[in-house]
């Protein structure tokens, strides 16, 4: 049976502070509560949340500064994660947010597991668009690098692709294949000119013109 709680503050997909909402009792009591994101929606919590809706609308306008302060410095901020894998990209393992957290915290950003979006863990190679939630309103975009080794890192955060090598060698084929067609045509465009120009050799010459009669 859905339990109804009042907002502490923004819930994405969920509501705004001092929204009353219903939510699963499950939510409710594994996160919303103990993460003092909202209280249950009983008279006495609702009278006491509007007694203190000034005090906690500046607290969240503070945090909401701090975290906007914090997320401009970590708007090129890449995580580097050296992992091992196999040659069609995939990781031996996977990258959770907790490693990404912690990588974030090693590259001299304090972030928690709990802020990092990651719908399931990242199991490939490769430059990664990570969200960060810094506050219930202020989500900033970091680049999480997975990579075999630190030059390969490197080549990630310039932009490049890896190309797993059963692909490599498909596209060496396919360009092998071009050049021998390409070949063969400016092969088969050159006879056709020899040709033509021996043919052009062999034809008779063209009549002079007859002198004049005179008169």
């Amino acid at each position: 049976m859905p339990m109804n709680v009042i907002l502490l503050e923004r819930v994405p997909k969920l509501g705004q502070m001092g929204d009353v909402v219903k939510v699963k009792p499950g939510f409710a009591r594994n996160f919303l509560l103990p993460q003092k994101k909202a209280l249950r929606a009983t008279k006495d919590n609702i009278t006491y949340f509007e007694s203190q809706r000034k005090t906690l609308e500046a607290q969240n306008l503070e945090r909401r500064g701090e975290a906007e302060a914090v997320g401009a410095k970590m708007g090129d901020l890449q995580v580097v994660l050296i992992r091992q894998a196999s040659e069609a990209l995939q990781l031996y393992g996977s990258v959770t947010s907790r490693d990404i957290a912690d990588g974030a915290v090693a590259a001299g950003v304090n972030i928690e597991r709990g802020q990092v979006e990651l719908d399931k863990p990242i199991k490939l190679l490769g430059a990664h668009k990570i969200k960060i939630h810094l506050h219930p309103e202020v989500t900033v975009e970091i680049t999480a690098v997975v990579a075999r080794s630190p030059d390969e890192a490197e080549f990630l955060s310039k932009g490049g692709a890896l190309v797993a090598e059963s692909e490599r060698a498909a596209m060496e084929a396919a360009e092998a294949a071009q050049r021998a067609a390409d070949q063969a045509a400016a092969l088969f465009e050159a006879k056709s000119a020899a040709a033509a120009e021996s043919e052009a050799a062999d034809a008779p010459a063209a009549s002079e013109e007859a002198p004049a009669e005179e008169k």
